[in-house]
């Protein structure tokens, strides 16, 4: 029989959980209501936690500077075919080293491990000569086929072998029975069972490809093509200087529906991480 928590307990404890999420809230509830603010009362003391006069100009200036719309959808569509490719090539790895016995399984594990110790920097050159030779710089691939093929994939894979290992064999040996192949039991039976950590995959790679920086910052020149970190950075005025409000509308524009992802999808998320053995 489940004990319950005495109120005032429970009231001290909200009130501590409340207090400790303020360092977190923070920063995301100056963002946007400071996209709200003229750029002399941003910075102005003390501190307001709302605007003393509601400016919504910066918003339609988002998209008259440069084409943000198209920097969006960029970002979009590139994170959306990075997850796909990400969960293609994780599960499909991760069940051939949870499941599929041959020489040299551990050791080749090991290996792939080892890209999650290489930082991304170290490779960016030599990665950028090869698309220079291909003729793929200012294009998207590099963007696409690099995490899907890069460290964000060794994560992901780690998390999908870790899942496939928790999986009761017997599930296998009696697909196997009714007649199914390796490729039938891993589409039929063990894809579908590994949902939590395809979704815990999915939220980890979307968030990596929303916002990796460097990346473009090599690979992309045509401002058409740019991302949104990088397009971030353009917002500056005639002398240089950042446009404050401006550049506080487009991060709360690009970051707001990536959290509301993330609360819907928390769920699945937890248990995924719970379900892979990376829980504490």
């Amino acid at each position: 029989m489940r004990r319950e928590i005495p109120a005032r307990r429970k009231l001290l404890l909200y009130g501590l959980l409340s207090v400790l999420c303020v360092p977190f809230v923070f920063p995301t509830w100056w963002m946007v209501t400071s996209s709200f603010k003229p750029v002399n009362e941003i910075f102005a003391m003390p501190p307001r936690l709302l605007p003393l006069h509601w400016d919504f100009s910066s918003y339609s200036q988002v998209f008259t500077f440069q084409p943000f719309a198209r920097q969006y959808f960029n970002s979009l569509y590139i994170a959306l075919l990075v997850t796909v490719g990400t969960m293609a090539v994780a599960s499909l790895s991760g069940y051939a080293f949870a499941r599929i016995r041959f020489p040299g399984q551990n050791a080749l594990f090991l290996m792939v491990l080892i890209g999650l110790l290489i930082p991304g920097e170290v490779t960016i050159v030599p990665l950028f000569r090869m698309f220079q030779s291909l003729g793929l710089t200012d294009t998207h691939w590099p963007l696409i086929l690099v995490p899907v093929l890069g460290a964000p994939s060794v994560l992901a894979t780690f998390i999908m072998r870790q899942f496939f290992i928790s999986l009761p064999a017997e599930l296998e040996e009696a697909a196997r029975v009714d007649g199914l192949g390796q490729f039938g039991v891993f589409f039929r039976i063990a894809l579908p069972l590994a949902r939590p950590a395809l979704a815990a995959v999915a939220i980890f790679t979307f968030l990596h490809s929303w916002n990796m920086y460097l990346e473009p910052i090599v690979y992309l020149s045509s401002p058409e093509k740019f991302t949104i970190p990088q397009a971030l950075a353009q917002f500056v005025d005639a002398y240089g200087g950042p446009m404050w409000n401006v550049q506080l509308a487009a991060a709360s524009l690009t970051s707001l529906p990536v959290l509301v992802v993330f609360v819907l999808a928390q769920k699945q998320f937890v248990e995924g991480l719970a379900h892979t053995g990376l829980k504490g």
